[in-house]
C-alpha cells in the first residue's frame, strides 16, 4: 500500500495532475473535494486523453477521473484483495481506516510484491506466465494512435519497433509524463524507453520479479535466446496470475487431503476452509448419498445458486440435459474404481444458460475404506473454449466468407487422397478464378467486392454437395474437392452449374452487372498423387480456359480435355440451336394397319440436328448431350412447340393429319407443370382433341406408379393416346399395366428381327401380343425392316407396323406429298 497519498482537487488541470504523478512516480491521483475522496485518476486512464487536442490537457480532472472510489478496510487480507481485483476487474482500492478516512492506495502491482507469493514464483518459469501475444507497434505510430491501440488492445505496456532492428517499450506510467509535454502526432520511437531489457523464457518468475524491482520498471521483454526473437511481454499483472494458478493448484491438494487435515488438527481444518472460500474456483461437497453439504462463494458466483438454495439438494441441480446416462454411469464408476474423476461437463446456471466447466471430483474415504464425501472443484471455461474456438476459426477459415482457407484446404486434400488411396476411388480438384474482378473492386470499391465474393460464395455453396469442400486462396481465387467421382462427366456437369450460377446477374450498390469464371480440373489419381501436384495441375488448367476465351472450364488431363472441348462446343451449339430454332427439325415415321398396310394409322415426330461445324448429328448423341447438360426441358419444350405448329400448318392448308407421337423424357415426364404445357399447346394453336399422342419407357416410371397414374389420366382427358415404348427391354413389370391408362405397347425391334431366328423370341412376342390384347391394348410392332418379317407378325396379335420397310422417317415435306396428300 501507498500510504503517502498523492491527492488533488475536483479543479486541478489534467496536465498538472499528470505531472504529479509522473514526479512522484505514483500510479494514481486521488481527487478529493471537502476532505472526501470523490475521484481517482490512474495511469489506465491516461490512455483516454486526446493527444490530438493540445488543449485536452487543461481539462478538470473532475470530468475524466472515475467514480466513485471502491475502497478496502486496511484490515482486509492481501488474498481478500486479490480476490477483489480479480472479481471487480480493477487495479486500484483505496484504502481506508474504520472511520473511512484514505489512508493509502493499493495496486495489483503491490499485490504482486507481497512475499507471500514467494512459494509460487519459485516453482513456476517465466514462459509459462508470460503474455504471449504482447502488442507489438511501429515507431511510425503517433501518441495518439498509440493511446487509441493501447486502450481498445487493453494492453498496459506495448513493444515498440524503432527502426534499425532496435527495440524499446512504453507502458501507462510513460503515457501518464507525455499527457503535459508531448503533442498527440509526436512519432512513437522518439518516445519508447530504451533499450530494451529482456528476460529468458525458462528463466524463473522470482528471478523476473527480483529484475523488476531493482530496475524499478513493471515489464519486461520475453526474448528466445535461441531465435533472438520477442515472444512475449511479462508484467505484474501476469505474475499475480501465475501465483492465482498456482494457488488453484494448491487448492485442489488441499482438498484431496482435507480428511486427513482434519484429523490432525483443527487449525489445519480452519485454514483449508478459508483456502476454500477465497478459492476463485467453485467447491461443492456432498456427502456419500450426494446431497450437496458444503459450497464456497465461488460457486454461488459460478452456478447462481445460494447456499440456502444448493445445500441438501442433489448435483442434479445443475444438469444440462446435454449429457447421457452412459456419460454418468462412466463418471461414477471412476469414482468408485479409481477415486476421482476429472474431464469437461455441461451444467445450466440458476438463470438457465448453459455453460461449460471443468470438473474434478474426488471420492473422499473413511479409514475403514467406506466412501463418506465427494468433493467437486470446477472453472467455468465456456470462455476459454470459445475463445479457442474463435482462434482455430481465424487460423482455418477465410475470414470474409467463412469458407476453408488454403491450410485447411491443403488438410482436406491430404485426407481426400488418403481416402481415395485406400478406397480406389478418384476425386477432383476444381480451381476457380472470377473473371475481370479486379474492375468491380476499382469502379465499385473493395467493400463491394468484399459483398460480390461473398455473394458468389453463398452461390458455389449451394450447388455443391454436402461432402464436397469449397475453399477460398485468396483474393478472387476458389477451390473445389469433389470426391468420390466415378467419371469425367459428372465433374463437368458440376463445373457447368458453378459456371452458370457465377454467370447470373449481380445487384450491388443498385447495378446489375454479369461476371465469369475461369476453371482448371485436375483429377486423383489420373493427374496427380499429391496436394501440391494437383493444385498446380488444376491452376494451369485453369490459365489455359483463361487464354482459350474466359468463363469455360478445361481439364488437365490432354486427351480427355479434347473430348470435353468437343462435347462443350457441342453443348454451346445446341444451346443456340434451342434458343434460335436454327438446324433443328422434325421428321416424321408412319404407322400403318397390320391388315391394311396402306392405311396411314398415325406417326411419330422424331426430332434431328444439323449444324455447320459437326454436320448431322445423331439422336443418340445430342440427346444425350441435352440430358447430361440440363437442356433436355428447354429442346422437348421447343420439339412439342414445332410438333403443334406443323398439325396446325396441315389443318391450315385443308390436310387432315394422323395424330403425332412425341417422346417423353423422364424430366420432362416428371415436370409439374406438363398438363399446363400441353393444355397450352392445344389453345395456341387451336388443335382438335386427339391430334397428340405420347410415347414413354418404362424406366420413367419405375417406382413411381401412383405419381403417374394421375399425370397419364390428365392427358387422357385431352384425347392423347400414350404408348409404352421399347416393350420387353427393361424391367417389363406387368402389375403396372392394368393400372396405368395406357392405350398402346410398342414391342421392341428386338424381338421383330429375330422373328424365325429363335424361338424364344417368338414366345415372348406371343406372349406380349396376347397380353396386350387381354388388357384393350393397341400392338405396335417397331423396327420391321424386311417383308419376311410382316409376313411373320400376321401369326401375332399385331395391329400397327412401324419401320423402313413400310415408311422412312422424313421431312414434314416430304410427309405431306407421300402420305397426306393422297388421302
Amino acid at each position: 500500500m501507498h500510504k503517502g497519498l498523492l491527492t488533488c482537487s475536483p479543479n486541478t488541470p489534467l496536465y498538472e495532475a499528470a505531472e504529479r504523478m509522473a514526479a512522484r512516480q505514483c500510479s494514481s491521483v486521488l481527487v478529493i473535494k471537502n476532505g472526501v475522496a470523490v475521484g481517482i485518476w490512474t495511469e489506465h486512464d491516461s490512455l483516454r486523453f486526446n493527444f490530438n487536442d493540445p488543449n485536452s490537457s487543461y481539462t478538470p480532472i473532475s470530468q475524466v477521473m472515475s467514480s466513485p472510489v471502491s475502497s478496502v478496510n486496511m484490515a482486509t487480507s492481501i488474498t481478500d484483495v486479490a480476490q477483489r481485483f480479480n472479481q471487480e476487474q480493477r487495479r486500484h482500492f483505496l484504502v481506508t481506516d474504520d472511520a473511512g478516512h484514505p489512508q493509502g492506495i493499493i495496486s495489483q502491482t503491490d499485490v504482486a510484491l507481497k512475499q507471500g507469493l514467494e512459494m509460487y514464483l519459485s516453482l513456476r518459469i517465466v514462459k509459462d506466465t508470460m503474455d504471449k501475444d504482447p502488442l507489438l507497434l511501429p515507431g511510425s505510430l503517433t501518441l495518439g494512435q498509440t493511446a487509441l491501440f493501447m486502450l481498445e488492445q487493453q494492453q498496459d505496456a506495448a513493444i515498440v519497433s524503432c527502426g534499425g532492428g532496435e527495440l524499446g517499450m512504453i507502458t501507462e506510467r510513460d503515457m501518464v509524463r507525455f499527457v503535459a509535454c508531448h503533442p498527440g502526432d509526436t512519432p512513437l520511437s522518439k518516445l519508447a524507453s530504451r533499450p530494451l531489457l529482456t528476460i529468458n523464457p525458462n528463466d524463473s518468475l522470482l528471478r523476473a520479479r527480483d529484475i523488476l524491482i531493482d530496475k524499478r520498471l513493471r515489464h519486461l521483454a520475453v526474448k528466445d535466446k535461441d531465435s533472438q526473437h520477442i515472444v512475449g511481454l511479462l508484467g505484474f499483472q501476469n505474475i499475480l496470475d501465475g501465483a492465482e494458478q498456482r494457488y488453484s493448484i494448491e487448492l485442489h491438494h488441499a482438498l484431496a487431503e482435507r480428511d486427513n487435515t482434519m484429523l490432525h488438527s483443527r487449525l489445519n481444518l480452519h485454514l483449508a476452509e478459508r483456502v476454500i472460500e477465497a478459492s476463485l474456483e467453485g467447491v461443492m461437497i456432498t456427502n456419500a448419498n450426494s446431497e450437496i453439504t458444503f459450497i464456497n462463494p465461488a460457486f454461488t458466483h459460478t452456478t447462481g445458486y445460494t447456499a440456502e438454495e444448493a445445500l441438501g439438494q442433489k448435483p442434479s441441480l445443475l444438469s444440462s440435459g446435454r449429457h447421457d446416462n452412459v456419460f454418468y454411469e462412466k463418471m461414477w464408476r471412476a469414482l468408485h474404481d479409481k477415486g476421482y474423476w476429472r474431464g469437461e461437463i455441461w451444467n445450466r446456471h440458476k438463470n438457465g444458460q448453459l455453460y461449460l466447466e471443468l470438473l474434478t471430483i474426488t471420492t473422499i474415504y473413511h479409514d475403514n475404506g467406506d466412501i463418506t464425501h465427494f468433493a467437486a472443484l470446477f472453472t467455468d471455461i465456456t470462455h476459454i473454449r470459445e475463445n479457442e474456438d474463435r482462434i482455430r476459426k481465424l487460423a482455418y477459415y477465410d475470414a470474409l466468407t467463412q469458407l476453408p482457407n488454403r491450410r485447411l484446404l491443403e488438410d482436406r486434400l491430404e485426407q481426400a487422397i488418403k481416402h481415395a488411396h485406400r478406397h480406389k476411388e478418384r476425386f477432383a480438384v476444381l480451381f476457380i478464378d472470377l473473371d475481370h474482378f479486379k474492375q468491380v473492386n476499382d469502379s465499385l470499391g473493395h467493400a463491394a467486392g468484399d459483398d460480390l465474393l461473398l455473394d458468389v460464395a453463398r452461390r458455389m455453396a449451394a450447388r455443391l454437395q454436402e461432402d464436397d469442400t469449397l475453399a477460398r486462396l485468396g483474393g478472387d481465387e476458389f477451390i473445389a474437392i469433389l470426391p468420390s467421382i466415378t467419371d469425367t462427366d459428372e465433374v463437368t456437369r458440376v463445373a457447368r452449374r458453378l459456371i452458370d450460377a457465377i454467370g447470373a446477374p449481380f445487384q450491388l450498390k443498385n447495378q446489375h452487372f454479369r461476371i465469369g469464371c475461369s476453371m482448371g480440373i485436375s483429377l486423383y489419381p489420373d493427374d496427380a498423387t499429391n496436394t501440391e501436384q494437383l493444385l498446380h495441375q488444376a491452376d494451369a488448367a485453369m490459365y489455359r480456359a483463361k487464354q482459350e476465351g474466359r468463363n469455360t472450364y478445361r481439364l488437365y488431363s490432354t486427351h480427355l480435355d479434347a473430348h470435353e472441348h468437343r462435347w462443350l462446343a457441342m453443348e454451346t451449339a445446341l444451346r443456340n440451336a434451342i434458343d434460335s430454332n436454327e438446324g433443328l427439325s422434325l421428321h416424321y415415321q408412319p404407322l400403318f394397319s397390320s391388315d391394311s398396310p396402306q392405311q396411314l394409322v398415325s406417326m411419330e415426330a422424331l426430332a434431328r440436328w444439323q449444324h455447320p461445324d459437326f454436320g448431322q448429328v445423331s439422336p443418340v448423341d445430342f440427346i444425350a448431350l441435352a440430358e447430361r447438360s440440363g437442356l433436355i426441358l428447354s429442346l422437348s419444350k421447343r420439339l412439342m412447340t414445332m410438333v403443334a405448329a406443323q398439325l396446325r400448318h396441315w389443318l391450315d392448308a385443308g390436310l387432315s393429319p394422323v395424330p403425332v407421337a412425341v417422346n417423353l423424357s423422364a424430366q420432362q415426364f416428371w415436370q409439374h407443370d406438363l398438363i399446363t404445357q400441353v393444355r397450352a399447346l392445344y389453345d395456341t394453336f387451336q388443335l382438335p382433341t386427339g391430334l397428340l399422342s405420347f410415347e414413354l419407357t418404362e424406366s420413367i416410371l419405375l417406382d413411381k406408379q401412383q405419381p403417374a397414374i394421375k399425370v397419364l389420366t390428365a392427358l387422357r382427358e385431352f384425347g392423347c393416346n400414350i404408348a409404352m415404348d421399347d416393350f420387353g427391354t427393361g424391367y417389363s413389370s406387368l402389375s403396372y399395366l392394368h393400372q396405368l391408362p395406357l392405350t398402346t405397347l410398342k414391342v421392341d425391334r428386338s424381338f421383330i428381327q429375330q422373328l424365325n431366328e429363335n424361338a424364344g423370341s417368338e414366345a415372348i412376342l406371343a406372349a406380349i401380343t396376347g397380353m396386350a390384347k387381354g388388357l384393350k391394348l393397341t400392338v405396335v410392332a417397331e423396327g420391321v425392316e424386311t417383308q419376311a418379317q410382316l409376313e411373320a407378325l400376321r401369326h401375332y396379335q399385331v395391329d400397327l407396323i412401324q419401320g423402313y420397310l413400310t415408311g422412312r422417317p422424313v421431312s414434314a415435306e416430304e410427309f405431306t406429298a407421300l402420305y397426306l396428300s393422297q388421302k
